[in-house]
């Protein structure tokens, strides 16, 4: 194996253990599998049956419900007799955190049973532990007859189990050996997991999640490593990025995290973790796996295999890149707006990618949110531009300009050798690379011209790709562009072919996102068939929201939002809809609504500040991972938070 998955220039399934959960089969090559979750209270019968039944209707292969208690748990016995007396047959999974003896009790009942290995046996108290080699072997055996009782019962009962890591729940233990990191996250799966293998117990599925598709993405990668190298076998892998959100920005955080991962053929079965009804989480996930359901294993016959990996997939490390203008270096990656349908172009236009004319004064307003660079294509804009938006055109057109300076050439790669041979300068030029076939005399040409510092200066690469290995396509002209030492700042150019709005933003998130965790990319550049002008606001609102996923440009307020579920202590999404309301102007201000104490302090994460349920109608606001107020009421409890943020320094007024 290489690394964490088979290959890096190919498609290929990783192989796995075959799991049953009831009828169905995750792992070793079966269709990857779809999930959600309810919201309801689980000792609510009636609305839990209803709502599983609505999920499973559109689309849901597995269904968990929360068992934060013992009576919950017996409660899921009447819950499975009503949706099998009403024909429903599909499995049922129980979520367990704190509590041993509801998982015993739910693990008699359902078909699969998730505990997450950060609490179930320790609590959190966020202290910082020293432990001596016995005394954490001492802590090992304490988990091992804590958790053996749980795996014998899966055992006689054939039920599944998955060990569910989160990265903000990890236990004051592992987080006093390994810090919050990915390697913690896998050692807190595999402390339980070696206990299962000792045990003859292999009916589990794993999963590493987080609110950061970038250290989620790195701790499913060395989890696979882990396991190959320790067991000589991999264990089926549940993806998701927990607390996502909502709308357009909790889809794009999970396409890019989950869509990474299912690039490489590693993942099984997704859940999209958004802050809506479970059965909008379902329509995601069939966009995202839609990508691979008919992608049969690809050979290495258009890429030279990759022999040596340049770089690190289990640390990020932005690629050296020389700056030619605002591209590349240190610079936040820039924005290229695809205009090169339009057939005019007006001031109001450019509103979409926000620059917003006003005629009166004669001045642009410009959004935190505004692209870097339009390409119109042969469409020379005939009124004055704002200063910070750069015009790419076609380098024919280019070239018949009389005044040349204000407006950059878009170069194929067959102009650009041939303009390079004539002499042809401009002070920046893009050149695009069709990353289809690498293993051409023109790519060598352009690689070796790019070695020379004096011409490296002027260029920028767009780099694309089509088909279904496009993202693993563009990802190896970057490593020959690390094997050469060539820092040329690249732009990543995705062009989807999708049939709807949904589908592109997944397309998207997945080639650009994944490309942008490993460190890779200057810029970005989307382009979809246009069909109105609404397309240019949309195009621009992903292309940002992919480089807000990434952490790679911050341009507006971020959300880690916990889907609602059974445990859930308000209102979580018109909550979340009265926090956005207020808030959405602070940009770079990280902001955590969570429903309830479980995915409190932990799962916040990295959040600034925290919003969560400690009682029905009460709040506890953090600062971080640090209590600020206690027991407030949720009707003053938003203001608080306001307050809190101002006192702290980091409030601004809405312009």
């Amino acid at each position: 194996m290489q690394l964490y998955c088979n290959s890096l220039t190919s498609y290929k399934r990783l192989d796995t253990l075959e799991v049953k959960v009831g009828d169905l089969v995750i792992g070793n090559h079966h269709p990857i599998r779809i999930q959600t979750m309810t919201t309801t209270d689980t000792m609510d019968t009636a609305a839990t049956v209803a709502q599983t039944i609505r999920c499973i209707e559109a689309g849901a292969e597995l269904v968990r419900i929360t068992a934060p208690s013992k009576k919950e748990a017996e409660n899921l016995l009447a819950i499975k007799k009503e949706l099998r007396r009403q024909g429903y047959h599909t499995p049922l999974v129980a979520d367990i955190h704190f509590t041993p003896n509801a998982a015993e009790i739910a693990a008699r009942i359902v078909e699969k049973v998730r505990i997450n290995p950060g609490n179930y046996v320790d609590k959190k108290k966020f202290e910082t532990l020293d432990y001596t080699d016995s005394e954490y072997q001492e802590e090992i055996d304490r988990i091992r007859e804590r958790f053996t009782p749980l795996v014998k019962i899966c055992q006689e009962n054939g039920t599944a189990m998955r060990i569910g890591t989160n990265h903000g729940s990890l236990s004051d233990r592992i987080m006093s050996r390994y810090g919050d990191t990915p390697m913690g996250m896998v050692e807190s799966a595999m402390e339980f997991l070696r206990i299962a293998e000792d045990l003859s117990y292999r009916n589990i599925v794993l999963s590493m999640k987080a609110s950061n598709p970038q250290v989620m993405v790195q701790a499913y990668r060395l989890l696979v490593q882990t396991m190959q190298q320790e067991l000589g076998h991999s264990y089926p892998l549940h993806l998701g990025v927990t607390e996502a959100g909502d709308g357009e920005d909790g889809r794009i955080k999970s396409a890019i995290g989950i869509g990474t991962l299912l690039e490489d053929g590693v993942g099984d079965t997704i859940r999209v973790s958004l802050t809506e009804d479970p059965e909008f989480e379902l329509p995601v996930c069939r966009d995202i796996i839609q990508r691979y359901t008919n992608r049969s294993t690809t050979p290495e016959a258009t890429q030279t295999p990759l022999i040596h990996v340049p770089y690190s997939p289990f640390t990020y490390k932005r690629r050296d890149s020389e700056a030619v203008e605002n591209i590349g270096a240190k610079q936040v990656p820039v924005v290229v707006a695809d205009y090169s349908n339009a057939t005019a172009l007006q001031p109001s236009d450019l509103t979409a990618i926000g620059y917003t004319y006003d005629e009166p004064s004669d001045k642009w307003n410009i959004a935190d949110a505004a692209a870097d660079y339009i390409y119109t294509a042969d469409l020379v804009p005939a009124f004055g531009l704002p200063g910070t938006l750069r015009v790419v055109l076609n380098a024919d057109t280019w070239n018949n300009l009389a005044e040349k300076d204000q407006y950059l050439p878009y170069y194929n790669l067959q102009q650009y050798l041939q303009a390079s041979k004539e002499g042809q300068k401009a002070k920046e030029q893009f050149i695009a690379i069709n990353c289809d076939n690498l293993d051409t005399p023109e790519i060598a040409s352009l690689l070796q011209l790019a070695t020379d510092p004096q011409q490296a200066a002027a260029m920028v690469f767009s780099a694309s790709s089509t088909g279904p290995t496009a993202m693993a396509n563009v990802r190896r002209f970057f490593t020959l562009l690390l094997e050469k030492n060539i820092t040329v700042p690249v732009i990543i150019h995705s062009s989807s072919q999708q049939e709807t709005n949904d589908q592109h933003l997944i397309h998207h998130a997945t080639e650009a996102g994944a490309l942008l965790l490993d460190g890779f990319g200057d810029g970005i550049w989307l382009t979809n068939p246009i069909v109105d002008a609404s397309q240019y606001a949309t195009l621009n609102n992903v292309a940002f929201g992919i480089l807000q996923a990434t952490r790679t440009r911050i341009s507006k307020t971020e959300y880690i939002s916990c889907p609602s579920c059974g445990r859930t202590l308000f209102d979580l999404q018109e909550t979340t809809a009265r926090i956005r309301a207020v808030t959405h102007h602070l940009k770079g201000v990280k902001i955590a609504i969570m429903g309830c104490i479980v995915n409190g302090p932990g799962e916040m994460a990295d959040a600034d500040f925290g919003y969560v349920g400690s009682g029905v109608g009460k709040i506890t606001l953090y600062r971080g991972k640090e209590i600020v107020k206690k027991g407030l009421n949720s009707d003053v409890a938003v203001d608080e938070l306001i307050n809190l943020i101002r006192d702290n320094g980091m409030w601004v007024e809405k312009n």
